[in-house]
């Protein structure tokens, strides 16, 4: 097992600076006393993020099946390192709108890209028999140290100044997660995390140009990847509704009630909270699989999904919504661990950086259109009961299309 422990201590020190530099960003942007932030402004930042990348993921992804893993590892890194730095000088010098959007879209699509050569590389460390577990301590133990990362970057502004300057500053640090990442990234061997059989034309070019192509015809061939898909993109649209509404909620209509804390405190509780969640859902999802099958998991995931939006998020109170955040996305996590699970078992090494790019479009694009819908139907101050309660619907409907489609998958285990 050195080599799993190889690339979680790859994993770790990147999620640590993703924590810092997302904490760090949405600090400059939506707490800032120099800028102002409405729905309209967060939704498009979620866009200009998630959006630009997620229509070139599908192709990035073919690379993934070309090139070494480890040296994408170290490259994705040490490019990352890069970005993070020119995006931190945009926030100090006040750069705003889609030009900031801009450079930190260049982080985000870096990050992604090596997330999701990680995921790939995943079965070439851990037997299958292994893999539910595996995946489950990576990436909950990633997960916690994300939230950690974004915990620091709170304290770091709070001693740096919650200006540009000292948002700029903040955001800067993350980049010694990803020097880190890359620099443990050496040491793992050539050749180790494959792939071991490209499956792809001989010229570069056409085999980059055809990602999205053969990701999708490759999890179209698999009923429980589908099946999956359907789950998690039900959980995704949802989840996207109830961010953007705590976003607002937390920004424009909550205050502090007692140990429960509004503004980027308050965004800070609801991230340690959804941390504890996926810790417990790291926990319970291979013991979950292994005495109902995958498939009770997420239906069962998604119903509880629903039940705690609507017992304590409707109620629109501070306590509630810290509550719901927990509960919600442990569930999420517990469908996004079987999914990356059957990515990972049922698609070939040929074609699991694809399938895993694509997975990723899909996953962004979900979340961009519930947060953009959102934010053209949402009051400014986030109070908006008829948007829960059709993420509610999103995820009993998801639970009812995830049974029908899973229905082709054979047996479940």
């Amino acid at each position: 097992m050195a080599e799993f422990r190889h690339l979680l201590w790859t994993r770790f020190p990147a999620q640590w600076g993703d924590g810092v530099f997302q904490a760090g960003l949405a600090g400059a942007v939506l707490f800032n006393p120099q800028r102002a932030a409405d729905a309209l402004t967060i939704a498009g930042g979620f866009a200009v993020l998630l959006l630009p990348y997620s229509l070139i993921a599908p192709f990035a992804g073919a690379l993934l099946d070309r090139w070494d893993r480890r040296r994408v590892l170290i490259v994705a890194n040490a490019l990352r390192a890069i970005a993070i730095l020119c995006c931190a000088g945009g926030v100090a010098l006040g750069v705003n709108g889609i030009g900031l959007f801009t450079l930190a879209l260049l982080v985000m699509a870096i990050s992604r890209f090596a997330g999701a050569g990680l995921s790939a590389a995943l079965p070439h460390v851990v037997p299958e028999r292994s893999i539910v577990t595996a995946n489950a301590l990576a990436t909950t133990l990633g997960a916690v140290i994300a939230v950690f990362g974004g915990g620091c970057a709170i304290g770091l502004r709070t001693l740096l100044g919650a200006g540009d300057t000292g948002s700029g500053a903040t955001t800067a640090i993350a980049a010694v997660g990803s020097v880190t990442a890359a620099l443990v990234a050496l040491r793992i061997p050539r050749g180790l995390l494959g792939p071991t059989r490209v499956d792809e034309p001989a010229d570069a070019v056409t085999a980059v140009a055809r990602g999205l192509f053969d990701g999708a015809r490759a999890a179209l061939r698999c009923p429980g990847v589908r099946a999956g898909f359907v789950a998690l993109l039900a959980h995704r649209a949802a989840f996207g509704i109830a961010l953007l509404l705590t976003v607002l909620l937390m920004r424009f209509s909550f205050t502090d009630e007692g140990p429960f804390k509004a503004g980027l405190a308050g965004l800070g509780q609801v991230a340690v909270l959804g941390g504890a969640g996926i810790v417990l859902a790291g926990y319970l999802t291979p013991r979950l699989v292994e005495r109902f099958g995958r498939r009770r998991a997420i239906v069962g995931s998604l119903l509880l999904a629903a039940v705690a939006q609507a017992g304590l998020g409707l109620p629109f109170l501070l306590p509630t919504v810290l509550i719901a955040s927990f509960a919600v996305t442990s569930a999420g996590q517990v469908i996004k661990l079987c999914v990356d699970a059957s990515v990972q078992r049922d698609i070939g090494d040929e074609s699991r950086g694809r399938v895993f790019a694509l997975y990723d479009t899909l996953f962004n694009v979900t979340q961009v259109l519930a947060v953009t819908v959102a934010a053209l139907l949402a009051p400014p101050d986030g109070h908006a009961p008829a948007l829960l309660v059709g993420a509610i619907v999103l995820y009993l409907l998801g639970a009812v299309g995830f049974v029908r489609a899973s229905r082709r998958a054979g047996p479940a285990g």
